[in-house]
C-alpha cells in the first residue's frame, strides 16, 4: 500500500499562498493567463476547446518571446491533440523560465519576487516575508531571502475541458474512432503533456470521455503516490459530485477537487439546478465532504486492485472551491472560514484587468459601463444552455446585422458546437446559416399561433457563433483578425465594478485592502443568486403557459419547494454573516420570499 498524501513536489511546508484562483473564461480571455500570473503563485485555468487558438496563441507568443515555432496544420494525423500538448508544453517552459528569473531576482522594490510577496494574502507566508524586511541584520536577512526564495512557487496550470463539447469527426464520410472526437482529443493532449496540474471537466458527466482517462498513466499515483495530472470535477450541487465521483472511482481515477459554481450567478453557460441555492449546497459539502471521500475511496481502491495497481493506504487530497458572482473580500473571507472550502474563483472582475485577460479596448469600454439591462442570460449558446452574454457586445451587434439584412445565422467556420441532426445526417450547429434558414423555413409551414412561432422565431434568430466570437477578443488585441467581433460572456456581477484595474488593485480588492465596488447597492453573492433564480423560474413558467416548455407542473413545484428551503436556510443563517451585512441581507431575503410567493403555481395555469 501507497500514501497518496505523502509530501510531493509543489506542496510547500510553509502554507500562506492565495486563496483565490482565476477560473476559466469563454475561450480566448484566459488562453494565456498562466503566462501573466502563474509566477506570482497565482493558479488559472486555460480553456483548450478551441485547438486553432492554441496554435495561434502558441504562434503569437513564440514569435514575441523568440522562441522557435514548428506549425502543427490542421490536416495532419492527430493534429488536436498534438497542437494541444505542443501548447501546454509551450506554458510550462515558458513559466519555468519565469519563475526561475523571479526567484534570481532581487528584494528591491519593484522587482519581480518582491511582487509575489507583495500580492500574498496575510498569513505564514507574508509573515515570513515581512520579517525578512524588518530584520535589521544582514545574515538573518540573507537566510530569510534564501528561504523566501525556495518557498515562491507557481500557479497551477489547469486547463478546462467542457464535456458537452465533444464532436465527432468524419473523414470522406467515414466517422472517425471515438478518441478522435473533440473531447477525447483535448483529452490526449492534456494527457501527453508535461504539466503536473488538473483538468477541469465541466458541464456534466460524458461517459465516454471518464471512461478514456483510464487510459493515461498520468492520472493514477507514481510509486510515492504523487498524481501528475488530476481530476477537478465542476459540479452544480452534492448529488452531481456523488454521481460523477463514483463513476470515475469505478475506473480507479481520484477525484482530487470539487469546484461548485452557481448555478445561475456565473459566466458563460448557466446550469441552472432544480432550486437549489449555493449556501445549502456549501453546507452539504462541508457536512458530507468526509462521508463523500471515505464512500469514494473504497470504491476507488477496490477498481485499483481489479486493475492490478497498487492500492492506497489512505485517501487522497480532496479541495473544495467555489465561485459564482463573489464580489467582496468579506464574501471570500465568510466562504473560506465558514464552509471551509479551499479557494475561491473570482472570474469576471478579471475581465476589467487588462494584464491578466484578453479584452480588447472597445470592450473593456462597454464592460466598465455595463449596467443591468447590458448583461442577460440569452439563448445564444448552440448548446441550448442559457448563457450569459453582454447584449452591447459587437458579436450581438453583427448577429442583429445579419438578421435585418436577411441572412441570419454563422458560415460556422470552427464547428466545435456541432449537434443537431435535424435537417442533416452529419451534426451541424444551431448558430450556422444552414440550420437556421432550414429552420426559419420549416416553421413557416407549421400552423401555429402567431405568439408561438414568434417566439420561436427568435429563438432560432439568438443563437450566436461563440466558437469564433469568444476567441474573438485575443485575436482583435493581437492582430491575427482586427476585424473579429469579439463576444463576451461576463457575468452578472460585473455590473458593480467599472474601474480598469491592475493586478495589484484587483488583488487588493479580494484580500479586503482596498474596494473596486461601483455599486454601493449591490447585493451578497446569495442574494443576487436568489433573485436570479426567481427570475429564471418565473420565465419558465411563462415558457410553459405559452407550450414553449417540457417541464411538468411537477418540476416547478420542486423547483420552488427548493427555492423556499433556501430562504428557511438564509434565515437561520444571518448570525453568522458580518454584522455590517446583515440589515441588507434581511430586508432583501424577506422581499424576495414575498415575491417568490407572489409567482402563480404551473398547476393553476395551462399550456395554449
Amino acid at each position: 500500500m501507497i500514501d497518496l498524501n505523502r509530501s510531493v513536489p509543489g506542496n510547500s511546508p510553509l502554507r500562506g499562498g492565495h486563496t483565490f484562483l482565476i477560473p476559466v473564461m469563454g475561450t480566448g480571455f484566459t488562453v494565456d493567463t498562466p503566462l501573466k500570473v502563474a509566477r506570482y503563485g497565482i493558479s488559472s485555468v486555460v480553456s483548450i476547446v478551441d485547438d486553432s487558438l492554441a496554435e495561434n496563441v502558441r504562434r503569437y507568443h513564440s514569435n514575441r518571446l523568440g522562441e522557435p515555432f514548428e506549425p502543427i496544420e490542421e490536416r495532419e494525423e492527430d493534429s488536436r491533440a498534438r497542437r494541444i500538448t505542443a501548447y501546454l508544453n509551450f506554458l510550462q517552459r515558458m513559466i519555468q523560465k519565469q519563475v526561475e528569473q523571479l526567484k534570481s531576482s532581487p528584494f528591491e522594490p519593484g522587482s519581480e519576487i518582491t511582487r509575489y510577496y507583495s500580492l500574498l494574502p496575510d498569513g505564514p507566508l507574508k509573515d515570513l516575508y515581512n520579517r525578512m524586511c524588518a530584520s535589521g541584520d544582514e545574515a538573518t536577512c540573507l537566510a530569510l531571502q534564501a528561504q523566501l526564495r525556495e518557498l515562491a512557487e507557481p500557479g497551477s496550470i489547469d486547463v478546462n475541458i467542457m464535456t458537452k463539447v465533444d464532436r465527432d469527426h468524419y473523414k470522406n464520410g467515414v466517422k472517425l474512432p471515438p478518441e478522435f472526437s473533440d473531447a477525447l482529443s483535448s483529452m490526449r493532449g492534456f494527457a501527453r503533456s508535461d504539466l503536473s496540474s488538473g483538468v477541469v471537466l465541466s458541464a456534466g458527466l460524458n461517459q465516454r470521455l471518464y471512461s478514456y482517462i483510464a487510459q493515461f498513466e498520468d492520472f493514477f499515483p507514481n510509486p510515492e503516490g504523487f498524481l501528475k495530472k488530476k481530476i477537478i470535477l465542476k459540479v452544480s450541487d452534492f448529488r452531481s459530485a456523488e454521481i460523477q465521483g463514483k463513476f470515475l472511482a469505478k475506473k480507479g481515477i481520484w477525484i482530487s477537487e470539487y469546484r461548485i459554481e452557481s448555478g445561475l450567478n456565473c459566466g458563460g453557460h448557466a446550469f441552472a439546478t432544480k432550486g437549489q441555492l449555493m449556501g445549502p449546497i456549501l453546507e452539504d459539502f462541508k457536512n458530507k465532504r468526509g462521508q463523500l471521500t471515505q464512500e469514494l475511496f473504497a470504491v476507488y481502491n477496490k477498481a485499483l486492485a481489479s486493475l492490478g495497481r497498487q492500492q492506497m493506504d489512505r485517501p487522497g487530497e480532496v479541495r473544495v472551491t467555489v465561485q459564482g458572482g463573489i464580489g467582496t473580500s468579506i464574501e471570500h473571507s465568510f466562504l473560506l472560514r465558514y464552509y471551509e472550502v479551499d479557494s475561491a474563483g473570482w472570474a469576471t472582475p478579471f475581465l476589467l484587468v487588462p494584464e491578466v485577460t484578453n479584452v480588447d479596448p472597445e470592450h473593456l469600454e462597454k464592460l466598465s459601463r455595463a449596467g443591468e439591462e447590458d448583461v442577460y442570460l440569452s439563448d445564444s449558446s448552440p448548446l441550448g444552455v442559457p448563457f450569459w452574454n453582454l447584449r452591447i457586445s459587437t458579436s450581438e451587434q453583427e448577429r442583429e446585422r445579419l438578421i435585418e439584412e436577411g441572412q441570419p445565422g454563422s458560415p460556422c467556420p470552427r464547428k466545435y458546437l456541432v449537434s443537431n441532426t435535424e435537417f442533416t445526417s452529419v451534426p451541424i450547429c444551431l448558430a450556422s446559416q444552414t440550420y437556421v434558414k432550414k429552420k426559419l423555413r420549416s416553421l413557416d409551414q407549421e400552423p401555429l399561433p402567431g405568439n408561438h412561432l414568434q417566439r420561436l422565431r427568435e429563438y432560432v434568430l439568438g443563437k450566436s457563433c461563440l466558437c469564433r466570437d469568444l476567441a474573438g477578443a485575443f485575436e482583435r488585441i493581437t492582430g491575427i483578425n482586427p476585424a473579429a467581433t469579439p463576444a463576451v460572456c461576463c457575468g452578472p456581477n460585473i455590473i458593480n465594478f467599472n474601474k480598469i484595474a491592475s493586478l495589484e488593485e484587483m488583488v487588493g480588492h479580494i484580500y479586503g485592502r482596498l474596494s473596486l465596488l461601483s455599486n454601493p447597492d449591490r447585493p451578497h453573492m446569495f442574494i443576487k443568486e436568489l433573485g436570479l433564480y426567481i427570475d429564471f423560474l418565473r420565465k419558465e413558467i411563462d415558457k410553459y403557459i405559452d407550450g414553449l416548455s417540457s417541464h411538468t407542473p411537477s418540476y416547478f413545484q420542486e423547483f420552488k419547494e427548493g427555492l423556499r428551503s433556501g430562504i428557511e436556510y438564509y434565515r437561520n443563517l444571518v448570525d453568522r454573516l458580518d454584522h455590517s451585512e446583515q440589515p441588507g441581507f434581511v430586508e432583501k431575503l424577506t422581499a424576495l420570499a414575498q415575491e417568490l410567493e407572489w409567482i402563480p403555481s404551473a398547476e393553476a395555469t395551462a399550456p395554449v
